[in-house]
């Protein structure tokens, strides 16, 4: 298997999204204590639930930021990955709450479309431009961490559709001000709930597969088993597996049968670097044992034949 990994780049990357996210908390929370204020005096439950979906952004990031602390410890005990599936655990929660807070707010905007109340259009416009300008800011902010992190993506998603919620509650704001319109409030909240629930659902199921141990979507197995097979010096490869510790960490464990006339350590030494440098996955454990045309497959004397019975899923074999 290859050698050592450098993790000093990452810890910078690390401390940068704490940064990054950190700056963004203080904005929003600043801005949150405000426009709850506001959203009870204009009666807008656009405005409300706009705040409402703020707490939950100032959750999210602080998730995050205890996520990534907690991911940055080292691997030891029991804990033989460390604790870097916090980071995924964090972004699942975070798509659970986008999707609980959806069908809250589905539910008020309903019964506000059915029955509305009397909103200052006003003091929503001015508050929503407002959320606007904070809510751009606090985007950037997460912009610039590494959004390939799915707990950092989590926390940008929440950010980002509150984003979209200020400007659909501008846009209420608007229309209740030249129209008198009162559910604008509510369909402006319903758009907000369809583009929080996409959101939320994306994160779980994207949370889900890397629980599942389901091979990440911009890597196709039968494509690095067949790549595998076409090595001068392989002979079959089964038991191929392709999973993420976390977002951005593939890693894959596989049983290589190799010709038994090829050097078995440098045979395993190039299949790494394929595995690293054409698909960038550099975690990877290889079992090889040496082709037996009367036994199956063996490793160095003793017969393995039993090992190559019963593969999981494919085998690719040389062409």
């Amino acid at each position: 298997m290859s050698g050592g990994h450098d993790h000093t780049h990452g810890q910078a990357s690390a401390d940068a999204d704490r940064r990054w996210l950190a700056g963004a908390l203080i904005v929003i929370v600043a801005f949150m204590a405000g426009e709850v204020t506001a959203g009870i005096v204009a009666g807008s439950l656009a405005l409300i639930s706009d705040a409402a979906h703020m707490l939950t952004d100032a959750a999210s990031i602080a998730l995050a930021l205890w996520a990534i602390r907690l991911a940055a410890r080292p691997a030891g005990g029991r804990m033989t990955y460390g604790w870097k599936r916090v980071e995924v655990l964090s972004a699942q929660a975070n798509g659970v709450t986008l999707l609980v807070l959806a069908g809250w707010l589905a539910y008020e905007a309903i019964r506000r479309l059915v029955h509305p109340p009397a909103v200052t259009g006003p003091l929503v416009l001015i508050t929503a431009l407002v959320g606007v300008v904070i809510n751009v800011a606090a985007t950037w902010m997460i912009s610039r961490a590494n959004r390939s992190s799915l707990n950092v993506q989590g926390a940008f998603q929440h950010i980002l559709n509150d984003l979209f919620a200020f400007i659909a509650t501008a846009v209420a704001g608007l229309v209740i001000i030249l129209t008198g319109f009162a559910r604008a409030d509510g369909i402006a909240t319903l758009i907000v709930v369809a583009l929080m629930a996409k959101a939320g659902f994306e994160l779980v199921r994207a949370a889900n597969r890397i629980f599942l141990e389901a091979a990440p979507q911009d890597i196709d197995p039968d494509a690095i088993g067949r790549a595998m097979a076409d090595h001068d010096a392989v002979v079959e490869v089964h038991d191929l597996h392709i999973w993420e510790i976390t977002s951005g960490s593939p890693a894959l464990s596989a049983h290589v049968i190799v010709a038994s006339d090829r050097n078995y350590h440098a045979t395993r030494a190039e299949l790494a670097q394929l595995l690293a440098e054409e698909h960038g996955i550099v975690h990877s454990t290889l079992q090889l044992d040496y082709f037996n045309d009367s036994a199956g497959c063996e490793q160095g004397t003793a017969s393995a034949s039993a090992v190559c019975e019963d593969p999981h899923g494919p085998t690719h074999r040389s062409s």
